[in-house]
């Protein structure tokens, strides 16, 4: 029997996390395990909560959404977020595409970028940060960061 949360999330079993840790693994080489509760929504995207969130009784409250988006199912792979590229990144032994000065400014502005790397989905970092998740097609990685959380201008 599967637990709704809401009218759209579903609270994923054991079976259904140990399939995105593999999908996490497999793609980026996240082999640590998340210490998160999963939901999915009705689309397919994925979002975490603090597991804690059990110890709260929430059927007396009416509750629209929850969690941190974390990523969606992809036909061809698990797209992270720009938190879920966040919580991940550090882990992450493999697909990590680190960006120069001027290619993170095109890709904060949702600009798509040009590298020359296999075909996959790659968590884009910069420096010490994780900026997101782009899929490199074609050796060019294309942006989906959010148009209102694209920036017009980028300072250094």
């Amino acid at each position: 029997m599967r637990m709704m949360l809401t009218k759209t999330l579903e609270v994923l079993n054991t079976r259904h996390v140990k399939d995105i840790m593999k999908m996490l693994e497999g793609q980026f080489g996240v082999t640590e395990k998340l210490q998160l509760g999963f939901l999915r929504s009705n689309k397919d995207k994925v979002y975490v909560i603090n597991k804690d969130v059990d110890r709260v009784d929430i059927k007396d409250f009416r509750v629209d959404s929850i969690g941190m988006y974390f990523g969606a199912y992809m036909k061809d792979g698990f797209r992270l977020s720009i938190e879920g590229s966040q919580l991940v990144g550090r882990l992450a032994k493999k697909n990590v595409l680190e960006l120069m000065d001027e290619e993170k400014h095109e890709w904060m502005k949702g600009n798509d970028i040009g590298i020359e790397k296999e075909d996959g989905f790659y968590i884009v970092k910069w420096k010490d940060d994780f900026l997101g998740c782009g899929k490199l097609k074609n050796n060019k990685l294309l942006n989906s960061v959010p148009k209102p959380r694209r920036l017009i201008v980028v300072n250094e």
